[in-house]
């Protein structure tokens, strides 16, 4: 299959992956609808029944980023998020069956109307014993207060592309996050009864794909379609805010400030949550999981290739094979020692099987995360075990090698890893052609599994 196909297949795959939203893109107006729901409410809706419905109050819950949106050429005057945060808080704070909320946020309208409704009564009924009164106003026991307090654009932005011959297509991608706090106080102490703290990434996306070709003399076909999609910002708010409803209310049933209704149970609920938050404090802002390394040592069995860059051309891929030991100084640092077996070749000219030994020092990048990059760097030996090397020519050499790998983390004992290196040999004998002044070079390319060992000193047991 050559590289023409190559790019026309890859050509159609997103066609047909951006088909379902282009073939229903708007092209007439549409009625007004009832508000989308997010997967939240459905929870909230679905939680059991309280034991007795506890009365809040609301008074403003507000955007505190101060964030206006950002456009091409600068910054304009509408805000980054919803002002409308209050609504939604009531709205999930319904939705959940668990609360009674009054009315806070405009009580001073509240308060005029009822003083309209007693001086109206005053004037055509008179003064009476037995008037009958306005009833009064149902008072809060908890007050909810808060606010969105955060929201970071372009927190991950990347894509990828690739264009042959006039056919060609790209992805790009965005995420931005908003973060909210909410917190129950006891009007009657005072006290901080909760403080729930919820994200919700927004992600952005497009994807195009275009044709620009001669098909023939003075004839050109051009062709070009693409999508983006963009997560409204309202709904990506709603939802943290009913997530964070939804915490409160969990967590308030936890430590006894609200009861379940009898005969339902609660346990299950609890043990969820806890799982829930228990997986998110062991994911990093960008989504990697986060983990802790104790292994003080791992023993790496690599397979993969070797690619020569000598005097010959059309350089053909060697078999590889590769044993390494690492010891870790702590959880970034560590130094490598590898024993490796490998074949060059750029058949028919030049094919010659070899074997190493080599000494690293490497650095893992992310340590705290399942996956990292890893990068490595030394100097080894390695020399010929095939006995065709011509008469008078090197067969053991002196090098240098830096790499770069990555590594993902399966389970504390056990790692997958993939690997890219260049060996420099400081000689232009490797494949027995002296030609030009450049040394011969080669890379090896391979994929381990690591057995991870021992454990960090600061992890051992007394």
């Amino acid at each position: 299959m050559n590289i023409k196909n190559l790019c026309l297949i890859g050509l159609s795959s997103l066609l047909c992956l951006s088909c379902s939203t282009y073939l229903n893109q708007p092209v007439d107006f549409r009625e007004a609808r009832i508000g989308e729901n997010t997967s939240t409410t459905e929870k909230l809706k679905t939680l059991p029944e309280p034991a007795e419905k506890v009365v809040v109050g609301v008074y403003n819950f507000r955007d505190l980023t101060g964030q206006y949106k950002a456009s091409q050429s600068g910054s304009t005057f509408s805000t980054a998020v919803t002002q409308g945060g209050t609504a939604i808080l009531i709205n999930a704070l319904e939705n959940s069956g668990w609360f009674t909320t009054i009315e806070r946020e405009n009580i001073g309208n509240l308060l005029n109307e009822r003083n309209i409704i007693r001086s109206t009564r005053q004037e055509y009924q008179g003064a009476q014993d037995n008037e009958p009164q306005v009833p009064p106003l149902l008072f809060a026991g908890v007050l909810l207060e808060g606010g969105i307090v955060s929201y970071d654009t372009n927190i991950i932005t990347g894509g990828m592309g690739a264009r042959y011959f006039g056919i060609g297509g790209s992805t790009q991608y965005r995420q931005d996050r908003v973060t909210v706090y909410l917190r129950a106080i006891s009007t009657s102490s005072g006290k901080i009864l909760k403080n729930i703290y919820v994200s919700k990434t927004i992600l952005s996306q497009s994807l195009d794909a275009s044709l620009f070709k001669y098909v023939k003399f003075q004839r050109l076909l051009e062709a070009e379609v693409g999508v983006t999609r963009n997560e409204p910002v309202q709904l990506a708010v709603t939802e943290a805010i009913e997530k964070a409803v939804e915490g409160l209310i969990i967590e308030g049933v936890e430590d006894n400030l609200w009861k379940v209704k009898d005969g339902q149970d609660q346990d299950v609920l609890i043990q969820a949550y806890r799982q829930e938050k228990q997986e998110a404090d062991l994911e990093s802002v960008y989504g990697g999981k986060l983990v802790q390394r104790t292994y003080s040592s791992s023993l790496t069995v690599n397979l993969g290739g070797s690619l020569i860059s000598g005097d010959f051309n059309s350089p053909e891929l060697g078999p590889l094979v590769k044993v390494d030991f690492s010891q870790y100084l702590n959880n970034s640092f560590y130094i490598n020692l590898g024993a490796n077996a490998f074949e060059l070749s750029n058949n028919p000219h030049f094919s010659q099987k070899y074997t190493g030994v080599d000494a690293n020092a490497g650095f893992l990048v992310l340590p705290n995360e399942d996956l990292s990059p890893f990068v490595q760097a030394g100097a080894g030996y390695l020399f010929s075990i095939d006995s065709n090397a011509p008469d008078g020519n090197d067969t053991s050499f002196f090098k240098a090698q830096y790499g770069l790998g990555l590594e993902y983390l399966l389970s504390p004992k056990v790692s997958l890893k993939a690997f890219a290196e260049h060996n420099i040999t400081f000689s232009d004998q490797l494949d027995f052609v002296i030609n030009g002044n450049r040394d011969d070079h080669y890379f090896n390319f391979s994929v381990g599994v690591s057995f991870n060992l021992g454990a960090m000193p600061s992890t051992k047991s007394n």
